[in-house]
């Protein structure tokens, strides 16, 4: 870097208050210079001469993060704004920002006159990656702006030696990419069992936020083959007003759905809660699934295609059963009186195919199924599960389908590995 450049990117990292400055002067300063900076993600992505569309020459620029439990008066009050002026400006500008969405984690920026006076004339907060609010108290105005984006197409391929992450370590892709991929193929491939010598192709918009890779925007097609086959996915958005979902080369979709409940006939006797009295401990725990109450012998049913993990008893679930549908999504069934024939780790179940029985084992107060759904190893509300419906390609849409994915199909087929 040359001596001039050096001199006109002045950072100096202030560990003590917890935020970073950096100062610019009139000479023109790329945007590579910033790139050692690690803190401040937000000066690497875009021009030193405007952040936020705000000339920058004449300020110092703090960044921070909203901290837990703060509100706009306290991530202002240290720097001199007066409480009756904020209050005026937000009662002015209503529809601008509510400062109850501000979230912790989120970055905010001051822009601070150079020299002694401390006041700041800006405060922005980004809202998220791309949108921001603007407290402007140079002429006592709050507006919202967006920074710059823009999608740049690109592919990559490999094989599998080992893991699918290490595979796309050892290529230097985005690992954002294999999760990706892994969600898009869950229901066709399981992640579990990954071969050497699998393989996948795919094609993909990675976006740019003022100027700056930010990341997986969305795969457009890919094929994975796995054990011998080929797994095809193509991304399809009819229109603006319709979900996109993904689909194979017959216009199939590549998710299923699972059923609404693991029961034909019951009643809810408990929801998901963060804090229910046990009936049977009488104290406050969290209740991480759905009640069934149903009379004992009433078959349960898997509620998606998948493999048994675990069938066994202990003393608070009683008996029950785990489900892996893929390398998403996991199903338990508890209390139950017994199992199904055949069910035990390792068994191949079918949508609809009964596994077990209602009963009252473990602690139980009375015959039901405890219900429990997890996602990405954590437990989750069943009921706020958001699975798209498994839905071939509408017959009025087919045509343009077609025509979509024999593009993409053909330059994944023509793309070497």
């Amino acid at each position: 870097m040359s001596p001039g450049k050096i001199t006109s990117a002045l950072f100096v990292l202030a560990a003590t208050a917890g935020f970073f400055i950096f100062t610019v002067n009139k000479e023109e300063t790329s945007a590579s210079d910033l790139s050692a900076s690690s803190v401040t993600p937000v000066s690497e992505a875009v021009s030193l001469k405007t952040l936020y569309d705000i000339p920058v020459k004449d300020y110092e620029i703090a960044f921070h993060k909203v901290k837990k439990g703060q509100f706009l008066g306290d991530l202002l009050g240290s720097y001199g704004i007066d409480q009756r002026l904020l209050f005026g400006m937000e009662q002015n500008y209503k529809d601008a920002f509510d400062e109850r969405r501000l979230k912790a984690g989120n970055q905010y920026a001051l822009f601070i006159p150079k020299g002694f006076y401390q006041k700041p004339d800006y405060f922005i907060y980004e809202i998220n990656d791309v949108d921001y609010v603007v407290y402007d108290f140079t002429r006592n105005k709050i507006y919202t702006g967006a920074k710059q984006v823009s999608f740049k197409r690109k592919n990559a391929a490999g094989i599998i030696r080992s893991s699918l992450y290490k595979t796309f370590d050892e290529n230097h892709l985005d690992p954002q990419l294999g999760m990706e991929l892994s969600d898009i193929f869950a229901w066709v491939i399981d992640f579990y069992k990954l071969q050497q010598g699998d393989k996948f192709k795919v094609i993909y918009e990675e976006k740019i936020i003022d100027d700056k890779p930010e990341g997986v925007h969305r795969v457009l097609g890919a094929v994975f083959s796995h054990a011998g086959n080929d797994f095809y996915a193509f991304y399809f958005q009819p229109d603006s007003e319709t979900g996109g979902d993904y689909f194979d080369e017959s216009a199939n979709s590549l998710r299923k759905e699972f059923l609404k409940a693991p029961l034909k006939f019951s009643r809810i006797s408990s929801r998901y809660s963060g804090s229910r009295l046990h009936p049977v401990l009488k104290k406050y725990k969290p209740h991480l699934g759905v009640d069934y109450a149903a009379p004992t012998g009433t078959p349960i049913l898997a509620v998606g295609d998948g493999i048994v993990t675990e069938a066994q008893y202990n003393r608070n679930n009683g008996n029950y059963v785990k489900i892996r549908h893929n390398s998403t999504y996991s199903t338990q069934y508890l209390h139950m009186s017994r199992f199904a024939g055949g069910i035990k780790p390792g068994a191949k179940v079918s949508q609809g195919q009964i596994i077990g029985y209602v009963g009252s084992t473990g602690l139980a107060t009375g015959p039901h199924v405890c219900f429990r759904f997890w996602k990405n190893g954590s437990q989750v509300d069943p009921f706020k599960v958001q699975v798209p419906p498994s839905k071939p390609v509408d017959e009025k849409y087919r045509s343009e389908y077609d025509r979509q994915m024999a593009s993409l199909k053909s330059e994944l087929d023509a793309m070497t590995y």
